[in-house]
């Protein structure tokens, strides 16, 4: 019964051997629970997402076995590959815009688990024979539900890391054969891609407990010569977080007037630029004010996924800084695109 939490995964930098191997879905994680006309999709936290994909309710409720409960992941596709920020749209409490959004931009499942069938509870059954169940269980099915591609030959594996990522995928998930299915622990492996970018340091967020910094904001300059923010490093130990304030003390703004980003606090100016502190369902009342920085400073940093080659989807890393580079020599133009592959050609 719901809630359950989903297995996860913990980074490792290789493919590991003798597994089973699938791509690293770049959407909503969500464990989906079907008895008779009842349908309940629930998120990685546990709360309900059922209301806000009414389309997929019903074509679940048509192509699902009776009684099931299955682990994989809500994605909507766009000229052929993953659209994150479509699927994050969705979230929205507005009933009305919900059915709008439902038509326009209509969701997937794509399943790679089954803990559940009839009246068998599977989560101690071994991975290679859960994939057996789910594989005969959805024999039959068609879109928009899909059953996740997977193989035992990692060289395959290697292939999909390298071409998956064109459409939208961000890895490679790699799970022992005889894993039994533990919610919430992290006992599979991702593999996923990292690039680095060389960035403006163009300000910095205090740290939840204390005056010390809690992450840097990251710049890159666009064809235009604007400086747009694109994300964020955060992860330090307390006394480093510490040693940056002083060590940014010397380019810090009184004020952000005159500052690239002086209009981040207008919520018109985040139409068309992309600024730190841009209204956000999912910050809800959290405090996103920030210390401006005179955009002088370089940091190389790690990323691992470029979002509608915009912005980095989640914390970059602090590689060191880059005392050779200027920071207009940080722009776009540096960033690697991955070579386009039809998700179709995924799901098919």
């Amino acid at each position: 019964m719901p809630p359950v939490k989903p297995m996860l995964a913990k980074s490792v930098a290789k493919i590991p051997p003798g597994m089973q191997y699938e791509g690293k879905w770049d959407g909503f994680r969500v464990i989906v629970f079907r008895d008779g006309a009842e349908i309940e999709l629930g998120s990685r936290t546990g709360k309900p997402l059922t209301r806000y994909f009414p389309e997929l309710v019903g074509a679940l409720r048509e192509r699902l076995p009776r009684r099931c409960v299955l682990d994989g992941e809500l994605v909507i596709a766009r000229e052929g590959r993953l659209d994150f920020d479509a699927l994050t749209e969705r979230i929205h409490p507005a009933d009305s815009r919900v059915k709008v959004l439902a038509e326009r931009t209509p969701a997937s499942l794509v399943a790679f688990d089954l803990l559940a069938l009839d009246d068998d509870a599977l989560l101690d059954v071994p991975l290679r024979e859960r994939r057996d169940l789910l594989v005969a269980a959805l024999a039959e099915v068609s879109a928009p539900v899909h059953v996740a591609p997977a193989t035992t030959d990692p060289e395959l594996a290697g292939k999909w890391f390298t071409e998956y990522e064109g459409a939208g995928l961000d890895g490679v998930i790699a799970k022992p054969l005889d894993l039994r299915y533990r919610p919430g622990e992290r006992l599979m492996f991702k593999i996923k891609h990292e690039r680095t970018a060389d960035v403006v340091v163009a300000g910095y967020r205090f740290h939840k407990s204390g005056p010390v910094v809690g992450s840097l904001l990251l710049g890159l300059y666009d064809a235009e010569g604007v400086l747009q923010h694109v994300g964020v490093c955060a992860a330090f130990a307390m006394k480093r977080r510490e040693e940056l304030v002083a060590e940014l003390e010397p380019l810090r703004m009184e004020s952000a007037a005159g500052h690239p980003w002086a209009a981040w606090g207008e919520e018109s100016a985040h139409a068309s630029a992309r600024l730190p502190g841009a209204p956000s369902r999912w910050s809800g009342k959290k405090d996103l004010s920030w210390v401006p920085l005179r955009p002088e400073r370089v940091a190389e940093v790690a990323y691992d996924h470029l979002e509608n080659g915009a912005r980095f989807r989640h914390t970059a890393q602090f590689r060191r800084w880059r005392p050779d580079r200027t920071p207009a020599s940080c722009t776009y133009a540096q960033l690697e695109e991955p070579v386009s592959y039809d998700l179709s050609q995924v799901l098919a």
